[in-house]
């Protein structure tokens, strides 16, 4: 009969690895916002959760930050000398990551843990983390704990895949992927993932008072309002989003964007389409508390594009969200979509793409773009013009989904369930172990590791010099 471990906060704790985190030094985009959050309600639950992330490198560099929860920043004598974020060195920190992160979570996390008849369960996150997944592993199993470890690489976009060994990699961990959209995508990687959704915390769907709403509103001054957020990506469409103001403004809507970006050079292009198109920008540094970002807004000239160049709070984009007319959060290529589960989340009206964003039905909870052509959100401002009923209907069915999609939803139904699948097929155990080290084979059951190199392709995934490695061979799970 098949035996199925037990996961609850007295058996199971949570490794997060990501290069992104918390920080605002270690935040780029949504994988920060992801893996914060996780993290989080993983501890609220009750489950031991460790963070490890390219931290700030003038916090410290362990932090019980609360109950059940302890962040560890990683690469920090790298980032005390490359303060533009946690992608500056970017090859630096992740040999750095490959060749100290792995021995560190054996010795100081699972070991103690399967002492204690405690699993760990390890969610490593995007290609930075693909490589030092095998190693540790690899580890793992020299160290006689990898039957103690339930191993998942999950993919939150394509961005490193052409630096993954992904025969390697889903020999050591299983997959996944945030959506059906990318595990097609992977299919023609060679691999199947599986899908286990993004989340959001609970406590971030409420949608702004009336009140809030008309103090922002009035501040901007403008009759419609627009909002976008993101990486300057040619995938977001931000050109997209700023021909169709350009085609309200033309129509004689007294409509503005407001626009928060990254750091990325695309920014040049959309900001000289914008004044290509006559409109008006005006850069904004906002104060981070709500109050002066409103008095900042009504104190700025009038504009058609506000550029807000400062960080801005989770306080204040879900005001955004949920006060603006249209959020367009209207990719190209979207893995997920977080930014629009978090437009619903404030009762917003998101515009979303149509690749990855599972959660979205047309005029239900959304308004699903299946073009780059501007008019097609031109089209979907008027009909909502014409239709407020449903515009408010869509605002209810938002927050109801969103409510769906919490992060104590999504680890209650799903990933639990999915780790015990994927405890099954790696073979994992409870109980306490004496710490001792496995015998990894008979003699002469293993290849060289030279062998086991040219059998991956001779080279390491990432491309990182790193130490040389264990055969791959002693890290491959055991099917049942």
């Amino acid at each position: 009969m098949l035996s199925l471990p037990r996961l609850t906060p007295e058996t199971l704790q949570f490794v997060l690895l990501s290069f992104e985190g918390p920080d605002e030094y270690a935040t780029a985009g949504g994988l920060g916002v992801r893996m914060k959050e996780l993290a989080l309600e993983l501890a609220r639950q009750g489950f031991r959760t460790h963070l490890l992330f390219v931290g700030d490198p003038d916090l410290p560099g362990r932090e019980d930050v609360r109950e059940n929860l302890t962040l560890h920043r990683w690469c920090q004598w790298l980032s005390a000398h490359h303060r533009g974020g946690v992608y500056e060195a970017e090859e630096a920190k992740l040999t750095e990551w490959n060749t100290t992160l792995p021995g560190f979570v054996v010795d100081e996390i699972v070991r103690p843990a399967a002492e204690r008849g405690v699993l760990t369960a390890v969610l490593a996150e995007e290609w930075h983390t693909a490589h030092s997944t095998c190693m540790l592993s690899d580890q793992l199993w020299s160290a006689g704990l990898r039957d103690r470890s339930v191993i998942l690489w999950n993919a939150n976009n394509v961005m490193g895949f052409d630096r993954i060994d992904w025969a390697r990699l889903g020999y050591c961990s299983q997959i996944t992927t945030v959506s059906r959209y990318m595990k097609h995508v992977m299919w023609g990687r060679g691999v199947n993932p599986l899908v286990i959704a993004n989340g959001i915390p609970a406590e971030r769907i409420v949608r702004p008072s009336d009140e809030a709403i008309q103090r922002l509103r009035t501040a901007i001054g403008r009759q419609e309002l627009l909002f976008k957020i993101g990486r300057w990506s040619p995938d977001k469409r931000w050109n997209m989003a700023v021909d169709a103001l350009a085609l309200e403004r033309q129509m004689g809507r007294e409509a503005t964007l407001v626009i928060r970006g990254g750091v990325e050079p695309h920014a040049l292009e959309v900001l000289h389409n914008a004044y290509a198109r006559g409109l008006s920008i005006v850069d904004l540094r906002l104060p981070r508390d709500i109050d002066g970002a409103l008095a900042a807004f009504a104190e700025a000239p009038g504009a058609d594009i506000y550029n807000v160049q400062t960080f801005m709070s989770d306080e204040l984009v879900a005001l955004l969200y949920g006060s603006a007319d249209a959020v367009l959060a209207n990719s190209g290529h979207e893995p997920f979509g977080l930014v629009g589960l978090e437009v619903m989340a404030a009762g917003g009206l998101a515009f979303v793409g149509s690749t990855g964003e599972d959660y979205a039905v047309p005029y239900l909870n959304s308004v699903v773009l299946d073009s780059d052509d501007p008019t097609e959100i031109c089209i979907a401002l008027q009909y909502l013009r014409d239709h407020p009923d449903v515009a408010e209907r869509m605002r209810r069915e938002a927050t109801a989904t969103a409510t769906s999609f919490s992060w104590a939803t999504i680890i209650e139904d799903t990933l639990l369930g999915k780790l015990q699948y994927v405890a099954v097929r790696q073979d994992v155990h409870g109980g306490a172990v004496n710490g001792e080290a496995r015998a990894l084979a008979p003699t002469g059951a293993l290849s060289p590791p030279g062998q086991a190199a040219a059998a991956y392709g001779g080279k390491a995934a990432g491309r990182i010099a790193v130490a040389p490695m264990p055969p791959a061979t002693q890290s491959k799970r055991r099917e049942p």
